[in-house]
């Protein structure tokens, strides 16, 4: 890949959760699901350094006894996001650098695709890139459930909006395959400086109503680059899906 920036993957891990109490020191086939989420984000080659950014004693316990590197962060943290920004200033986080919000509830992570993250901000074209997501093309009958996040995009691949609804809306049917629905992969890439203004900016009105803090960028002119990928997430919310991922990276050989 062209040259990137110095690149940081952070990983926030808050031991409580409404749905699912010390979700991030649950066994996945033997390993706590924290440090099989940083094995899985450490194969990607295109990180400086990557970390796991806690608020409990447990789970600093847990990284220590697999050697993997965390930090203590604040314990009244509203997002993830505000985490991650904390772990990053604690590193040192140049202002041009990328920073990356790694879902820790995503043991079966894919590394290339954080690498596809990452592409938008590589070389002279990526100098003026912020923020980068991703998507990947999802049916219209899954884009009808308000728990799958869609996102529309410009010529230029940059986000145009998210929603829970169903879009775009296809007036005459089946629609065109090439504006068909894609799915929004909840991993994010910023800029530190833009992070930084992220954080510091407040709730907008579309968040509130569709309560998706990446609206907050939207509605604050601040652009949203979103890679394409064929690659599919596979998410850990609630203890009934910890068999179904087991399946997976059994499947896989993970």
């Amino acid at each position: 890949m062209k040259s990137l920036p110095p690149c940081y993957a952070i990983i926030p891990a808050r031991y409580d959760s409404s749905r699912f109490p010390g979700k991030p020191l649950v066994e996945i086939l033997g390993v706590p699901m924290c440090v099989r989420v940083h094995q899985r984000a450490a194969k990607c080659p295109l990180f400086s350094k990557v970390v796991l950014a806690t608020d409990d004693e447990r789970i600093m316990a847990a990284a220590k006894a697999w050697n993997v590197p965390a930090l203590m962060t604040a314990r009244d943290h509203q997002s993830g996001t505000d985490r991650v920004l904390e772990a990053a200033r604690l590193l040192g986080a140049e202002a041009d650098s990328v920073v990356v919000n790694v879902q820790g509830d995503e043991p079966a992570l894919d590394p290339a695709m954080l690498e596809e993250l990452l592409a938008p901000f590589a070389g002279p074209q990526g100098a003026g890139v912020q923020v980068a997501t991703l998507a990947t093309p999802m049916s219209r009958a899954d884009a009808a459930s308000p728990d799958r996040v869609k996102v529309v995009l410009d010529a230029e691949r940059r986000a145009l909006y998210f929603s829970r609804a169903g879009i775009p809306y296809c007036r005459d049917g089946e629609g065109d395959d090439e504006v068909g629905p894609l799915l929004h992969v909840g991993l994010y890439a910023f800029r530190m400086a833009a992070l930084e203004r992220f954080a510091a900016l407040p709730q907008g009105r579309l968040e509130r109503t569709e309560k998706l803090e990446q609206l907050r960028l939207l509605e604050n002119g601040i652009p949203i680059h979103v890679a394409v990928t064929s690659r599919q997430s596979h998410g850990v919310d609630r203890p009934e899906d910890v068999e179904h991922i087991e399946k997976i990276l059994r499947e896989h050989d993970i």
